[in-house]
């Protein structure tokens, strides 16, 4: 650790060369005066993206699509899944993904995920990182919310993230290495009127990762949580609830934090991050 005059110096010394840098600010408790921690190449480095084997779940989305794009630029070779055929096709387009890189997953179906698995590993040998980027939102008050709404928002949001556990943490198990990043959003940790269904699965996917990230404590598998606020997306197409989507967060905002989020050091882990819109702070 070391001072801000001593950080400012050191920065001066190795711009534009090819080391890297990083300087996090943080605070002990009961100190007013922040502490500067430097972490270089020697103590903690990110983790290069190129040659890493990505699967994205939900690849067609707003966020999915997004997120493709950035990894696809930093030279991550990609396995792209989504519902509609034709936005998968356009997205593994625009990212050079090869069509047999493709999978139409229909998590409805029984035995997709399984299906999905073993096209995945005829491509690829091993998994470095899979992204949860699917999904479905129901809002509806108690009233007019019935069974299949509740039992469909369950299946969608938990149901499948477990069948994809079941198919792809042992191959992370098998290397002891691996990073697992799902979005749960905010309503995985605050509750909202109408949002019953919603919040139900989203707070059972935090804490089936949880309980997860317990069992594979001793290995190199890193699991993490992206909690965001509102994004101006396709999620709200078909919602009817009064919201401000100008001022919500923009999708390419959330994709770049899951391209962050990728990058995590070999030495540490984010098991959460939270990024939500400055006019709707819910935590």
């Amino acid at each position: 650790m070391i001072y801000k005059t001593k950080v400012r110096k050191l920065e001066d010394r190795v711009i534009g060369k090819t080391k890297i840098i990083v300087v996090i600010r943080f605070y002990f408790l009961n100190s007013k005066k922040p502490i500067y921690c430097l972490i270089n190449s020697k103590i903690l480095f990110m983790q290069l993206l190129k040659d890493k084997q990505v699967l994205i779940v939900g690849a067609t989305g707003s966020i999915g699509s997004r997120t493709a794009q950035l990894l696809a630029g930093s030279g991550a070779k990609l396995f792209l899944t989504g519902r509609n055929t034709e936005k998968l096709q356009a997205v593994a387009a625009s990212c050079k993904v090869s069509p047999e890189c493709c999978f139409a997953l229909d998590d409805a179906q029984p035995g997709s995920i399984n299906k999905l698995k073993e096209s995945y590993f005829q491509q690829f040998p091993a998994i470095d990182i899979l992204i949860n980027a699917a999904g479905i939102g129901i809002i509806k008050p108690m009233d007019t919310l019935d069974e299949t709404d509740f039992l469909n928002t369950l299946n969608a949001n938990l149901v499948t993230p477990f069948l994809l556990m079941k198919a792809f943490l042992p191959a992370m198990k098998a290397t002891k290495t691996g990073l697992i990043i799902n979005i749960p959003g905010v309503l995985g940790k605050v509750p909202m009127a109408g949002a019953a269904a919603y919040c139900a699965s989203k707070y059972g996917l935090v804490g089936m990762m949880q309980s997860i990230r317990e069992e594979v404590k001793r290995t190199d598998i890193r699991i993490t949580n992206l909690f965001l606020g509102g994004v101006d997306s396709a999620f709200w197409d078909t919602i009817d609830l009064k919201v401000q989507r100008e001022k919500m967060l923009q999708a390419d905002e959330a994709a770049k934090a899951i391209w962050f989020l990728c990058q995590q050091p070999g030495s540490g882990v984010v098991s959460e991050m939270v990024l939500q819109p400055f006019n709707h702070q819910a935590i």
